[in-house]
């Protein structure tokens, strides 16, 4: 591994393990280098400052509304609709890696503030590209955590070349993850199964539990599919963001009654710029309130952390750590 790369990841778990049972982490953001905008895109972003949800920002805009949320830090990756594709596979892939290059610099600007994570797209940039950016992103930007938006870029979570890239990320000791939801059929509980039983000793994240922006009645089956398959599988973690507050709320006693480890496997999250994170951590801490006045025997402050910020950051420190050891072998 690249030694600023090992360096910054060194310090990133240096920093979760002291102080990571106090923070809040958003686990789902996304930063884009404004720079990086066509000019009609640039103008669009400066008029339309009252328009949040899609609308690229940059780290620094990203800080701000985690100051006014009072979140801590927060999990970054890049911005899918601020990255320019032109069908060419190799293009994409360059376009693709200048967005997860900004999002390292940010972090290494941000260290206290921003956890950086990377994206690939074997849809838009070809399996042998996609597989060339895993090694890239993992063995020299030290990302421990690697995503694929099935939806998004439409291809199926368990596809062949899907599969393959996974495969990569495991081998390379960092953690796939996953857009989950229920607004478009690619993302199937069964496929999320799938993942999580090829690779039973790591973990697997799937970011949004099922919702990601679909009707209530649609993702009514996903919702109860994805609970059911996590207090199952203990290494499938969920970012609790873009879904509905009822589900969110059963999902939250269903893992806490499940006790150890499940109870750590929920992060809150919002999915910022698409979700306002002052609004959703607003609504997470008053539904964590809400349990430990009505579910005392249940809900304690400790818990109300873990899911605020403390699980998230245990589960970044312990990536980071087994990405240096696999560096190191």
């Amino acid at each position: 591994m690249d030694g600023a790369a090992a360096a910054a990841l060194a310090a990133l778990a240096n920093r979760l393990e002291a102080d990571g049972a106090h923070l809040v982490i958003d686990a789902d953001t996304h930063i884009s280098d404004l720079r990086s905008l066509s000019e009609g895109e640039r103008r669009r972003h400066d008029a339309d400052a009252g328009y949040y949800h899609g609308r690229p920002v940059s780290a620094e805009e990203l800080i701000e509304e985690m100051d006014l949320a009072g979140v801590d830090m927060a999990l970054v990756w890049q911005n899918p609709s601020a990255t320019a594709y032109c069908g060419n596979p190799v293009r994409n892939t360059e376009a693709l890696a200048a967005a997860n290059g900004y999002v390292c610099a940010a972090a290494r600007r941000h260290p206290a503030r921003l956890i950086p994570a990377g994206w690939v797209d074997p849809q838009a940039c070809g399996l042998e590209n996609t597989l060339r950016l895993v090694d890239i992103l993992v063995g020299e930007l030290g990302f421990f955590m690697v995503k694929l938006n099935p939806a998004q870029n439409r291809f199926m979570m368990d596809s062949p070349d899907a599969l393959a890239v996974v495969d990569r990320i495991v081998e390379r000791g960092a953690v796939p993850a996953f857009h989950f939801g229920a607004d478009t059929p690619y993302t199937p509980a069964g496929a999320l199964r799938a993942i999580a039983e090829r690779h039973p000793e790591q973990p697997v994240v799937a970011v949004h539990m099922g919702g990601g922006g679909a009707s209530y009645t649609d993702a009514e089956r996903l919702y109860l599919e994805a609970r059911a398959l996590g207090l199952e599988r203990p290494n499938v973690r969920y970012a609790l963001s873009t879904r509905r507050d009822a589900h969110t709320e059963s999902d939250l006693i269903a893992y806490q009654r499940a006790g150890e480890p499940f109870r750590r496997n929920l992060f809150c999250a919002s999915d910022a710029p698409y979700g306002r994170m002052a609004w959703n951590f607003g609504g997470f801490r008053a539904m964590l309130h809400s349990l430990e006045a009505a579910r005392p025997e249940l809900f304690d402050g400790a818990a109300a952390a873990n899911y605020l910020g403390g699980n998230c950051a245990r589960f970044a420190a312990e990536s980071c750590r087994r990405l240096l050891d696999a560096a190191c072998r």
